[in-house]
Protein backbone atom coordinates (compact mmCIF):
# COMPACT_ATOMS: atom_id res chain seq x y z
CA UNK A 1 0.00 0.00 0.00
CA UNK A 2 2.78 2.45 0.91
CA UNK A 3 5.06 1.37 -1.93
CA UNK A 4 2.59 2.50 -4.60
CA UNK A 5 2.62 6.01 -3.14
CA UNK A 6 6.39 6.51 -3.46
CA UNK A 7 9.02 6.90 -6.21
CA UNK A 8 10.91 3.80 -7.37
CA UNK A 9 14.06 5.01 -5.62
CA UNK A 10 12.38 4.52 -2.24
CA UNK A 11 12.61 1.16 -0.46
CA UNK A 12 9.27 0.58 1.27
CA UNK A 13 8.29 -2.36 3.47
CA UNK A 14 4.98 -2.95 5.22
CA UNK A 15 3.61 -5.58 7.58
CA UNK A 16 0.23 -6.67 8.91
CA UNK A 17 -0.39 -8.41 12.22
CA UNK A 18 0.04 -11.90 10.73
CA UNK A 19 3.55 -11.05 9.52
CA UNK A 20 6.52 -12.44 11.51
CA UNK A 21 7.91 -8.91 11.65
CA UNK A 22 5.52 -8.22 14.52
CA UNK A 23 7.86 -10.30 16.64
CA UNK A 24 11.08 -8.91 15.16
CA UNK A 25 14.12 -8.86 17.49
CA UNK A 26 15.38 -5.54 18.79
CA UNK A 27 18.86 -4.10 19.20
CA UNK A 28 19.89 -3.35 22.81
CA UNK A 29 19.54 0.41 22.26
CA UNK A 30 15.98 -0.16 21.05
CA UNK A 31 15.18 -2.54 23.92
CA UNK A 32 15.99 0.27 26.32
CA UNK A 33 13.36 2.50 24.73
CA UNK A 34 10.52 0.03 25.33
CA UNK A 35 11.71 -1.63 28.51
CA UNK A 36 8.57 -0.51 30.36
CA UNK A 37 6.17 -0.57 27.41
CA UNK A 38 3.01 -2.67 27.37
CA UNK A 39 3.12 -5.69 25.00
CA UNK A 40 1.01 -4.01 22.30
CA UNK A 41 3.32 -0.98 22.16
CA UNK A 42 6.38 -3.21 22.16
CA UNK A 43 5.12 -5.29 19.22
CA UNK A 44 4.31 -2.20 17.15
CA UNK A 45 7.72 -0.75 17.97
CA UNK A 46 9.46 -3.98 16.94
CA UNK A 47 7.39 -4.50 13.79
CA UNK A 48 8.02 -1.06 12.33
CA UNK A 49 11.74 -1.39 13.02
CA UNK A 50 11.69 -4.79 11.38
CA UNK A 51 10.21 -3.07 8.32
CA UNK A 52 12.93 -0.41 8.49
CA UNK A 53 15.70 -2.99 8.59
CA UNK A 54 14.30 -4.80 5.57
CA UNK A 55 14.21 -1.47 3.76
CA UNK A 56 17.87 -0.91 4.70
CA UNK A 57 18.73 -4.29 3.21
CA UNK A 58 16.94 -3.35 -0.02
CA UNK A 59 19.26 -0.35 -0.25
CA UNK A 60 22.35 -2.42 0.51
CA UNK A 61 22.79 -0.97 4.00
CA UNK A 62 23.56 -3.30 6.93
CA UNK A 63 20.58 -3.50 9.35
CA UNK A 64 21.05 -1.12 12.27
CA UNK A 65 19.22 0.09 15.35
CA UNK A 66 16.65 2.83 14.84
CA UNK A 67 16.44 4.97 17.94
CA UNK A 68 14.38 8.08 18.56
CA UNK A 69 15.93 11.52 18.51
CA UNK A 70 14.54 15.02 18.87
CA UNK A 71 10.72 15.05 19.13
CA UNK A 72 10.74 11.29 18.61
CA UNK A 73 12.04 11.49 15.04
CA UNK A 74 13.83 8.26 13.98
CA UNK A 75 17.59 8.45 13.59
CA UNK A 76 18.63 6.87 10.27
CA UNK A 77 22.00 5.53 9.13
CA UNK A 78 24.26 8.12 7.49
CA UNK A 79 23.26 8.81 3.91
CA UNK A 80 19.62 7.75 4.30
CA UNK A 81 16.39 9.61 4.92
CA UNK A 82 13.13 7.95 5.76
CA UNK A 83 9.92 7.69 7.69
CA UNK A 84 7.94 5.10 9.67
CA UNK A 85 4.32 4.65 10.66
CA UNK A 86 2.10 2.22 12.50
CA UNK A 87 -1.53 1.92 13.45
CA UNK A 88 -3.76 -0.92 14.60
CA UNK A 89 -2.70 -4.03 12.67
CA UNK A 90 -0.47 -2.26 10.16
CA UNK A 91 3.00 -0.73 10.01
CA UNK A 92 5.41 0.45 7.32
CA UNK A 93 8.80 2.03 6.80
CA UNK A 94 10.21 3.87 3.78
CA UNK A 95 13.88 4.69 3.22
CA UNK A 96 15.77 6.34 0.41
CA UNK A 97 19.30 7.53 -0.24
CA UNK A 98 19.76 11.20 0.58
CA UNK A 99 21.16 11.68 -2.92
CA UNK A 100 17.74 10.74 -4.36
CA UNK A 101 15.38 12.71 -2.10
CA UNK A 102 15.77 15.50 0.43
CA UNK A 103 13.08 14.20 2.78
CA UNK A 104 9.95 12.08 2.91
CA UNK A 105 7.07 11.37 5.24
CA UNK A 106 4.58 8.50 5.40
CA UNK A 107 1.58 7.89 7.62
CA UNK A 108 -1.14 5.25 7.99
CA UNK A 109 -4.32 5.50 10.00
CA UNK A 110 -7.31 3.19 10.54
CA UNK A 111 -10.01 3.88 7.97
CA UNK A 112 -12.63 5.21 10.31
CA UNK A 113 -13.92 8.59 11.47
CA UNK A 114 -11.76 10.80 13.64
CA UNK A 115 -12.78 10.98 17.30
CA UNK A 116 -15.36 13.67 17.91
CA UNK A 117 -13.91 17.16 18.16
CA UNK A 118 -10.49 16.35 16.69
CA UNK A 119 -11.26 17.77 13.26
CA UNK A 120 -12.48 21.03 14.74
CA UNK A 121 -9.17 21.50 16.51
CA UNK A 122 -6.79 20.58 13.66
CA UNK A 123 -8.51 21.52 10.37
CA UNK A 124 -8.61 24.97 8.81
CA UNK A 125 -12.07 26.28 7.80
CA UNK A 126 -11.14 25.97 4.10
CA UNK A 127 -10.04 22.38 4.64
CA UNK A 128 -13.28 21.50 6.42
CA UNK A 129 -15.28 22.99 3.57
CA UNK A 130 -13.39 20.89 1.03
CA UNK A 131 -13.91 17.78 3.16
CA UNK A 132 -17.66 18.41 3.15
CA UNK A 133 -17.66 18.55 -0.65
CA UNK A 134 -15.63 15.33 -0.93
CA UNK A 135 -17.88 13.55 1.56
CA UNK A 136 -20.99 14.60 -0.34
CA UNK A 137 -19.63 12.95 -3.49
CA UNK A 138 -17.91 9.92 -1.91
CA UNK A 139 -19.58 9.25 1.45
CA UNK A 140 -17.90 5.86 2.01
CA UNK A 141 -14.46 7.46 2.49
CA UNK A 142 -13.55 8.90 5.89
CA UNK A 143 -12.03 12.06 4.47
CA UNK A 144 -11.37 13.55 7.89
CA UNK A 145 -9.09 10.64 8.78
CA UNK A 146 -7.35 10.91 5.42
CA UNK A 147 -6.68 14.62 5.89
CA UNK A 148 -5.37 13.99 9.40
CA UNK A 149 -2.97 11.39 7.97
CA UNK A 150 -1.84 13.85 5.29
CA UNK A 151 -1.00 16.41 7.98
CA UNK A 152 1.08 13.79 9.77
CA UNK A 153 3.00 12.99 6.58
CA UNK A 154 3.62 16.68 5.94
CA UNK A 155 5.05 17.11 9.43
CA UNK A 156 7.28 14.03 9.10
CA UNK A 157 8.75 15.42 5.87
CA UNK A 158 9.04 18.93 7.35
CA UNK A 159 10.78 18.24 10.65
CA UNK A 160 14.09 16.76 9.40
CA UNK A 161 14.56 19.86 7.22
CA UNK A 162 13.74 22.48 9.86
CA UNK A 163 14.04 20.85 13.31
CA UNK A 164 10.99 22.95 14.18
CA UNK A 165 7.43 22.16 15.16
CA UNK A 166 4.76 22.61 12.45
CA UNK A 167 1.29 23.13 13.81
CA UNK A 168 -1.67 21.49 12.07
CA UNK A 169 -2.98 24.99 11.27
CA UNK A 170 0.24 25.96 9.47
CA UNK A 171 -0.34 23.81 6.38
CA UNK A 172 -3.41 24.06 4.17
CA UNK A 173 -3.91 20.67 2.49
CA UNK A 174 -6.03 19.82 -0.52
CA UNK A 175 -6.86 16.22 -1.45
CA UNK A 176 -7.35 15.43 -5.15
CA UNK A 177 -8.88 12.07 -6.13
CA UNK A 178 -7.38 10.52 -9.27
CA UNK A 179 -9.81 11.00 -12.16
CA UNK A 180 -12.83 10.56 -9.93
CA UNK A 181 -11.37 7.49 -8.17
CA UNK A 182 -11.90 7.93 -4.43
CA UNK A 183 -9.49 5.11 -3.56
CA UNK A 184 -6.34 7.05 -4.43
CA UNK A 185 -5.10 10.48 -5.39
CA UNK A 186 -2.67 13.32 -4.78
CA UNK A 187 -2.28 15.87 -2.02
CA UNK A 188 -0.96 19.39 -2.01
CA UNK A 189 0.07 21.18 1.18
CA UNK A 190 0.55 24.93 1.06
CA UNK A 191 2.76 26.01 3.96
CA UNK A 192 1.44 29.06 5.81
CA UNK A 193 4.81 29.73 7.48
CA UNK A 194 8.22 30.15 5.80
CA UNK A 195 9.14 26.81 4.27
CA UNK A 196 12.48 25.00 4.39
CA UNK A 197 15.30 25.88 2.05
CA UNK A 198 16.04 23.21 -0.57
CA UNK A 199 19.24 24.36 -2.24
CA UNK A 200 18.57 28.02 -2.98
CA UNK A 201 14.80 27.54 -3.20
CA UNK A 202 12.38 28.13 -0.32
CA UNK A 203 9.80 25.37 -0.57
CA UNK A 204 6.29 26.58 0.21
CA UNK A 205 4.40 23.60 -1.21
CA UNK A 206 4.71 19.92 -0.30
CA UNK A 207 3.23 17.32 -2.62
CA UNK A 208 2.36 13.69 -2.17
CA UNK A 209 -0.05 10.84 -2.72
CA UNK A 210 -2.71 8.95 -0.78
CA UNK A 211 -4.72 5.74 -0.96
CA UNK A 212 -7.69 4.24 0.86
CA UNK A 213 -8.57 0.61 1.58
CA UNK A 214 -11.30 -0.91 3.72
CA UNK A 215 -9.01 -0.96 6.75
CA UNK A 216 -6.31 1.68 6.30
CA UNK A 217 -5.75 5.14 4.81
CA UNK A 218 -2.17 5.90 3.83
CA UNK A 219 -0.41 9.09 2.78
CA UNK A 220 3.04 10.09 1.62
CA UNK A 221 4.97 13.30 1.01
CA UNK A 222 8.27 13.42 -0.87
CA UNK A 223 10.68 16.35 -1.14
CA UNK A 224 12.88 16.21 -4.27
CA UNK A 225 16.20 17.99 -4.62
CA UNK A 226 14.78 19.99 -7.52
CA UNK A 227 11.38 21.45 -6.67
CA UNK A 228 8.68 20.96 -9.27
CA UNK A 229 8.38 23.83 -11.70
CA UNK A 230 5.10 22.77 -13.31
CA UNK A 231 1.72 23.66 -11.76
CA UNK A 232 0.18 20.97 -9.56
CA UNK A 233 -3.20 19.75 -10.87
Amino acid sequence: MIEELLPESVAAVEAHTDDPLWDAPLFPAEEALVARAVPKRRREFAAVRGCARRAMEKLGVPPQAVISGERGAPQWPAGLVGSMTHCAGYCAAALVRATDLVSLGIDAEPHGPLPEGVGQSVFLPAESARLDRLAARWPTVHWDRLLFSAKESVYKAWFPLTRKWLDFSEADITLHPDSGDASRGTLRAGLLVPGPLVGDHRLQVFEGRWSVSDQVVATSVVIPHTPATTPFP
